[in-house]
């Protein structure tokens, strides 16, 4: 396939979504909140964006000051449509991460996780699920010797294969297993793909390195542009074998594949319908976003105060008309990338259409 340029079907469904987007923007309705809890983690993952450690100089956020930022979220939207992900770090570093839990849904939030399986015991998961959790996010970077080597772990690959055991066997709950797709794992995709059938996942979400924290200076976790465009080919046959749904992650606009390789068209929807609250109380949108666009800090600022009056970096885009996007005519539907791909001083740093276009 290639990405460009659009055929007429595309433009026309693109034409649609980019109506029905700009809509969303105006509304910014609250539907995700992330809470990086803590900035603790004790993997050493290779492409880590956020570059957490054992003991890093922050402490973990009191979880009364996360617990006073829903209760004026819920004094202003319905609570019950605005899901919280606990992110971090790792959140299970935390012993008392099923006490936050049981509180945000005593609140009304449902709420679901973000985890690299490694302290996800079945103890653990009964506490969870007791305390209302409903969903979780996985990841397994490879079968066991390539996602050990990602994760500096000789123990990960064999905690995240129980854990998913227990994931399939849970009936009800929602989760998937989330894949960085890098040069070392690339050739054997189908593996990890039968895999995953083989123990019953539904849900797998690929994504590729983006250049930041540890894998911006990391060789082996970039792919070539023939297997840039490779992986998006791969995750479309796995989604019309219809054996397992595949989707490529939330990040950029990738032409002619729109449509054909997850579930809606691209949209960044940070500062649109997700915010978070980062560990050191920045009022921020998305957790994959490193550079510093945070709109104000839950000590100094009502959060909801913020989210309807602030956010105008995220909400209109046109700042973004430079460099590669200066002159590019899929502006429109791409709005400048994910803004988890913006450096700090706005330029953008890595173009998933230049890749797949690239000779």
């Amino acid at each position: 396939m290639k990405a460009t340029p659009l055929t007429l079907r595309k433009k026309l469904a693109l034409e649609l979504w980019q109506r029905k987007e700009s809509l969303l923007r105006q509304e910014h309705p609250l539907r995700q909140l992330f809470w990086e809890c803590t900035l603790r983690c004790d993997l050493k993952c290779r492409h880590c964006g956020s570059d957490c450690k054992m003991q890093p100089a922050s402490k973990d956020m009191p979880k009364e000051d996360f617990l006073r930022v829903l209760d004026s979220i819920a004094a202003k939207t319905d609570p019950h449509k605005v899901f919280v992900i606990i992110s971090g770090g790792e959140p299970l570093m935390r012993q008392d991460i099923e006490e936050c839990g049981a509180e945000i849904f005593r609140r009304g939030f449902p709420w679901g996780m973000v985890t690299n399986g490694l302290h996800l015991t079945p103890q653990r998961f009964e506490k969870l699920l007791k305390a209302g959790i409903g969903s979780m996010a996985i990841s397994m970077d490879g079968l066991e010797e390539d996602h050990n080597w990602m994760r500096g772990n000789e123990r990960s690959f064999q905690m995240v294969s129980q854990a998913i055991d227990m994931l399939v066997k849970t009936e009800g709950f929602v989760f998937d297993i989330v894949t960085c797709v890098n040069h070392r794992n690339y050739s054997k995709l189908n593996d990890i793909k039968e895999f995953l059938i083989s123990k019953g996942v539904r849900r797998w979400r690929l994504f590729s390195v983006f250049p930041v924290g540890r894998a911006a200076h990391d060789p082996e976790m970039r792919l070539t542009n023939d297997e840039f465009r490779g992986l998006f080919d791969f995750i479309k046959a796995t989604r019309k074998e219809g054996r397992i749904r595949a989707d490529y992650g939330c990040e950029g606009f990738l032409g002619n594949y729109e449509g054909e390789v997850r579930h809606r068209f691209f949209s960044c929807q940070a500062g649109i319908t997700v915010g978070s609250v980062m560990a050191d109380g920045s009022i921020a949108a998305c957790a994959s976003i490193r550079s510093d666009y945070h709109q104000g800090n839950i000590y100094e600022d009502d959060f909801m105060n913020v989210w309807e009056n602030r956010y105008a970096a995220y909400r209109h885009r046109e700042w973004m008309r430079s460099g590669d996007c200066a002159d590019c005519k899929y502006f429109r539907y791409c709005q400048g990338n994910g803004m988890h791909l913006r450096d700090g001083d706005g330029k953008l740093l890595f173009c998933h259409l230049k890749r797949l276009t690239a000779i």
